[in-house]
Order: C-alpha cells, then structure tokens, then sequence
C-alpha cells in the first residue's frame, strides 16, 4: 500500500533531506528504517529537499510498503528504528498517485532571527543571531515587495532545470523583544530562495539598503544584487499544502 507520513527533523547534522551518496540525509535515515521493519528495499520521495542544516516541523513523505499490522505499529516501529534527531508525526494511507512534491498547492517556511549582543549557546542550533536591533517597520516594508508571481532568479537558483517564476502568496515579519519570525508561503522555492530572501531583508532592517530596493533587486534578476544568504540553522519546513 501506499503510505504518507508527516517528518520532523533537526537539520543540523544531515547534509540535506535528499539521498546522499557518502553523507548523511533525512531520505537515506528513512529508507534504512523502514527498510529494516519491513523486511524489504523502501524508496521515500519528500515534499522539500531541504538544504543542509535546515529543519523541518512539517516535511511530508510518501512510500510504498508491505505491511500486515496496524499503521499505528508501523509508526512506532519507525520511530524506534529512526534516530533521535528524526521523527515520524504522523501515518496515513494515501492515494496511489499521490506524490508529496508534485502534488502539493504550496509550501510554508519560517526563519527565526534573534537580536542579542552575546550568543546564545542553547538556541544557536534554530535562530539566527544577530547583534544589533532591526527595524521591524523596514524589514515588513520589504517583504512586502515579495507577494505576488515574479521570477525570483534574483535569490535562487532552479532545481532540476525549472522556470524561476513563482508566486509567494504571504511573506510575515512578526515578532517581539527582538525574538523574529519571517513566515513565508509559495507555490513552489528555488534553491537557497528563502534564506537569500531573509539576508537581503535583515540588510534592510539594518539600514544597508533601503526596502524598496528589493522590488528593482527582484525586477533586475540579477544574483549579485543579494548579498551571501542567511545560515541554514534558522529555517524549517513547517507545512504543506495540498
């Protein structure tokens, strides 16, 4: 049958979500865990494939398997075959043709970035840190030129030889005491998009550039424009639309 699963997982130590040949991934940790349980080779696709040291709350995975137990079973079976830093939410049949990456509406990331003059050792793993204070006023001003269907070539790169029009139906700067939050909602990301977009918006909550460059950095398609991109530690896959 046909599975789909809900994935949580810390990023830190994987090199990705997708199979690697001589390294670590989410994919290759799942397949080797439900590969154990069900006696048989198991191929996982995933929704995103999440960049190294990114996390994910809500990655969404699909399989096929042969299995004579409850799902609830397989679950737990998964998760005490899985490592510590991988877990499976949840477990449901699906459809034979659904797939977690082409059948999806959209996807919804969050990137943390905490103001604080001293590091934080405890929660460097999930945020950015910064040392100095944003304006939060500027920074939404920018994300604001984000909403709507535009090529993003500008901030990313296409997989797998795609197009680099898409369309960010919501891009939140939220938060309080210096503790950030920039939600953002697409049909569909480039590579590196969303942590190019969080660099290029902290410049302007920092007064490097103004937020309104952001709409001609957009317009101009041109990667040179965005300065580096934000670490991989403050992002996570939270959700999946379909």
């Amino acid at each position: 049958m046909r599975l789909r699963a809900t994935v949580a997982y810390d990023g830190t130590d994987f090199h990705g979500f997708q199979r690697q040949a001589s390294a670590r991934s989410v994919q290759g940790e799942l397949e080797a865990a439900l590969g154990r349980i069900c006696g048989q080779p198991v191929t996982v696709a995933g929704a995103g494939r999440t960049d190294a040291g990114v996390h994910a709350t809500g990655q969404v995975i699909a399989f096929e398997a042969t299995w004579r137990h409850t799902l609830d079973e397989l679950q737990r079976a998964a998760n005490s075959e899985l490592p510590e830093d991988v877990a499976m939410v949840d477990l449901e049949p699906c459809e034979p043709g659904f797939h977690p990456r082409f059948s999806a509406r959209s996807r919804v990331y969050e990137y943390r970035v905490t103001e604080t003059p001293v590091r934080r050792p405890l929660s460097r793993r999930y945020e950015w840190q910064i040392d100095h204070p944003l304006d939060a006023a500027a920074v939404a001003r920018a994300a604001g030129w984000l909403v709507g269907t535009h090529d993003f070539a500008a901030f990313g790169t296409a997989p797998q030889g795609d197009g680099t029009v898409r369309t960010v139906t919501r891009a939140d700067w939220a938060g309080a005491a210096g503790a950030w939050r920039f939600t953002i909602e697409a049909n569909a990301f480039l590579f590196r998009m969303v942590r190019r977009i969080v660099a290029t918006l902290v410049r302007a909550g920092s007064g490097q550039i103004d937020p309104d460059e952001v709409k001609d950095i957009l317009a101009s398609g041109d990667s040179r424009r965005v300065k580096g991109a934000a670490p991989a530690c403050g992002l996570c896959l939270v959700q999946v639309n379909y």
